[in-house]
């Protein structure tokens, strides 16, 4: 049985055939449904390119294939784009045996409309439309009109899903409940390799100020960038010299580099751009003494379990899982840049605590193993596919004899 899966993400397609991703699912990660499915399907915006960058990696492989989309960007560009999606969308709908939605997504919401009549489904939940769409987090004239449309939807598609899947144990569930079966595993999954032997000290050396270090996307303003700028320029006001390097990409780049700029940070911070997944990531973790997500919105953030992994001390927003994987006293409210640099200043001046965090963060990014996701997605990949068995068989047209 194959199993269909829409999925917000942007892939690139070279001369050969290959897909390929800047960032996350790579081929490894399509890898987890081959262990219940014959073969998987992807919908997904893909863009075709002469050729394949450093860092990128291949997307496609055996039993995993494309169907592309246009590649567009952003609401506008979505509806500019709405009949050749549909087009596609209605094509695949047809084809299509399991099908699982990664959500919220646009695209995963409108691929329910050309369902068949019964088609079962389950959701992965990865995301909060309610949060996405806050104040601060999408500069947009819709932006309220968008949240309150995007949860209503969420929540319909998690009461009709066969099952579902959370990243979060608590948060995403208590908004958006699925009554027929729930569970809870991570997307991020931890390789030996990412994860340090040992916590650290918890000291940083008197040679230079301390290294914070922030990851994630900045095509929006989700990740509270701004805030941790403003929070940074404070902290130096009251005499904690630090450094900051940002690392991502997006529309948002120079607005931010502007921003720095006019806190008078512009020698103190470093946007370092996409860096590729891996190698350079963990170097960058490695080079850092503290590990900032003020964000805006998350699921269960990549970024800070692989920091975690690195044993970085760590402080985040009261948003989504990130108190589900750090200790209390490293969150901070949403948005206040404030409250972050008291945070960021009671951390950095306590070896002490930076030590526990350090170790805490480290023993909780081992639960991050593949080993120990493995039975929980299973459970729900199976469901899924048991549900559509059933449902294929009834819907077969009765033979006379």
């Amino acid at each position: 049985m194959n199993v269909t899966i829409p999925l917000e993400h942007h892939f690139r397609r070279t001369p050969d055939g290959r897909v390929w991703t800047e960032t996350t699912f790579a081929y490894n990660f399509w890898q987890r449904y081959l262990q219940v499915f014959s073969s998987v399907r992807v919908i997904a915006r893909v863009r075709n390119v002469d050729t394949s960058m450093a860092g990128w990696k291949q997307a496609s492989g055996p039993a995993v294939t494309f169907i592309d989309i246009p590649d567009y960007q952003g609401p506008y560009q979505y509806l500019a784009c709405w009949l050749r999606i549909r087009a596609v969308l209605r094509e695949q709908a047809r084809h299509s045996q399991a099908v699982i939605l990664r959500v919220g997504s646009s695209l995963g919401s409108a691929f329910v409309g050309y369902f068949r009549r019964g088609q079962p489904f389950g959701v992965e939940v990865v995301a909060d439309p309610y949060d996405v769409f806050q104040r601060g987090s999408v500069i947009h004239s819709l932006r309220p009109l968008f949240r309150v449309w995007f949860t209503a939807k969420l929540k319909r598609l998690c009461r009709a899903a066969c099952a579902a899947a959370y990243v979060t144990k608590h948060a995403l569930q208590a908004r958006y409940p699925c009554p027929a079966f729930s569970t809870s595993f991570s997307d991020v999954e931890i390789d030996s390799e990412a994860l340090v032997s040992s916590p650290r000290d918890g000291t940083v050396p008197l040679s230079r100020p301390p290294r914070l270090i922030c990851i994630g996307t900045l095509a929006q303003m989700y990740k509270g960038v701004d805030v941790l700028l403003r929070a940074a320029a404070s902290c130096i006001q009251q005499g904690c010299l630090l450094s900051l390097t940002v690392v991502g990409e997006g529309r948002h780049r120079s607005e931010l580099e502007e921003l720095a700029a006019s806190l008078g940070l512009k020698e103190r911070v470093s946007f370092v751009g996409q860096l590729p997944a891996g190698q350079a990531v963990r170097e960058a973790l490695d080079a850092s003494d503290l590990f900032v997500m003020p964000s805006r919105q998350e699921g269960l953030p990549r970024a800070m379990v692989e920091a975690m992994a690195r044993a970085l001390p760590c402080i985040g927003s009261d948003i989504g899982g990130i108190p589900e994987l750090i200790s209390s006293d490293g969150i901070v409210p949403v948005g206040d840049d404030a409250a972050l640099a008291r945070a960021i200043i009671n951390t950095l001046q306590d070896p002490i605590r930076m030590a526990r965090m350090s170790a805490e963060n480290l023993a909780r990014a081992y639960d991050f193993r593949e080993e120990s996701l493995l039975e929980s997605r299973t459970e729900f990949l199976n469901l899924v596919r048991e549900n559509t068995a059933a449902w294929i068989q009834r819907s077969r047209p009765a033979v006379s004899v």
